[in-house]
C-alpha cells in the first residue's frame, strides 16, 4: 500500500492533470526549468558541477565534494524527448552523485521536434565515449527516467550494433521503451495521474519524425535484448507505461540478461523523483545496487576528479 504522503501528492497531481494535458510544448520546457531552479538549491552544498562543451550540445559533470570517485553514470533525463534542459538533468544527477558518489555526467541532450530522431541518441553515444576516456566501461552505470530510461537501453542497443562495450548496469525509472503505444491498458490510463496516451503519442511521432515507432532504436522494447547488462528498473502500479517495463524486465530475462523490476503499488510515473517515502526507499535500493558493481579501474579524491576536469576543459577550449 502507498504512504499517506504518497497518496495526499497523488490526490494533488490528479488536481493538476487537466492543466499537465492542455499544456503546450513551451509551457511544459518553461515548466521544467522553473523545477530545474529548486531543485538545484537541495544538493548545491554536497556537489560541484564541471561544465562540458561538445559541439551539438551541453552536458556537466556532477560531482561530489568529498571522499573519492571511483565509477561514473550517464544521466539521460526524462521529458518525451522534446523538453527537459541540462540544468533540468543536474538536478537528479546532483542526487544521483550525492547518494552514489559516482561522478554523474548529465546530458542535456537534443530535444524533438527541433532535433528528432537520431539526435538524443547521437548525443548520448558522444557522452558515453567521452566518458570511456577517464573510465572502464564496467565502471559506468546509465540512469534514465522516463524517456530517458528508453534511451538508456536505446543506446546498449546503439553500442551493440557499432560493437562497443557495454556499461556496467543500467537502472530505468519509469522508461518509456514503446513509443507506439500499441499495447496500452485502459485501466492504466484512468489510474495515471500524469500520462495520458495522446499526449505521448504526440511527443512519440515528434522525437521519431521520418522512423517507424517500433523502430528498436526509438522503441527498444521491439529490439533483440540479448548481450545487454544487468538492469533494476523501478516503475508505479497506477501509471501507462508499467506495461513497458513488464514487457520489458520479460524480454530481457527471456534474452538471458538479468533484470531487476520493482513495481511500486499505488504509485506514479517517475515516482523516485518526488520527496516521497517510496522514493527514498528506491534511491537506497539504486545506491545499493549500483555499488554491488566490481571496481575496474582507479580511484581520485573528488577534489583531484574536478581539476582534471578543468585541465581538460581549457585544453580542449
Amino acid at each position: 500500500m502507498p504512504s499517506l504522503v504518497s497518496t495526499l501528492v497523488r490526490s494533488q497531481i490528479k488536481l493538476l492533470h487537466p492543466l499537465l494535458q492542455n499544456a503546450t510544448l513551451e509551457q511544459m520546457r518553461r515548466g521544467q526549468d522553473a523545477l530545474s531552479k529548486l531543485g538545484l538549491r537541495a544538493v548545491r552544498n554536497s556537489v560541484r558541477y564541471r561544465r562540458l562543451y561538445f559541439p551539438r550540445f551541453d552536458a556537466a559533470w556532477a560531482i561530489p565534494l568529498e571522499g573519492r570517485v571511483c565509477q561514473a553514470i550517464l544521466y539521460l533525463h526524462g521529458g518525451a524527448y522534446v523538453a527537459g534542459t541540462l540544468p533540468y538533468a543536474k538536478v537528479f544527477g546532483g542526487v544521483l552523485a550525492q547518494h552514489t558518489g559516482r561522478a554523474t555526467l548529465c546530458v542535456g541532450y537534443r530535444l524533438a521536434p527541433e532535433d528528432p530522431f537520431p539526435a538524443a541518441l547521437e548525443d548520448a553515444l558522444t557522452a558515453y565515449q567521452r566518458m570511456l576516456l577517464r573510465f572502464a566501461p564496467q565502471d559506468i552505470a546509465f540512469v534514465g527516467e522516463s524517456a530517458g530510461g528508453g534511451l538508456c537501453f536505446s543506446l546498449a542497443l546503439k553500442l551493440k550494433e557499432r560493437s562497443l562495450p557495454q556499461p556496467g548496469q543500467i537502472v530505468a525509472i519509469s522508461p518509456w521503451t514503446d513509443l507506439s503505444r500499441t499495447r496500452d491498458d485502459e485501466e492504466l490510463q484512468r489510474l495515471d495521474p500524469l500520462l495520458s496516451r495522446e499526449n505521448l503519442l504526440v511527443s512519440a511521432r515528434q522525437y521519431a519524425g521520418g522512423a517507424s515507432l517500433k523502430n528498436p532504436l526509438v522503441s527498444p522494447l521491439y529490439g533483440d535484448l540479448t548481450g545487454l547488462p544487468p538492469s533494476l528498473i523501478f516503475v508505479g502500479s497506477y501509471e501507462i507505461l508499467l506495461t513497458d517495463s513488464v514487457l520489458l524486465a520479460e524480454k530481457l530475462r527471456n534474452a538471458g540478461s538479468v533484470c531487476e523490476l520493482h513495481i511500486e503499488e499505488g504509485l506514479w510515473h517517475v515516482y523516485v523523483l518526488y520527496g516521497v517515502p517510496e522514493a527514498r526507499e528506491a534511491i537506497k535500493r539504486l545506491t545499493e545496487y549500483l555499488a554491488q558493481a566490481p571496481l575496474q579501474g582507479s580511484c581520485v579524491m573528488a577534489a583531484d576528479f574536478q581539476k582534471a576536469e578543468d585541465a581538460h576543459a581549457q585544453g580542449t577550449a
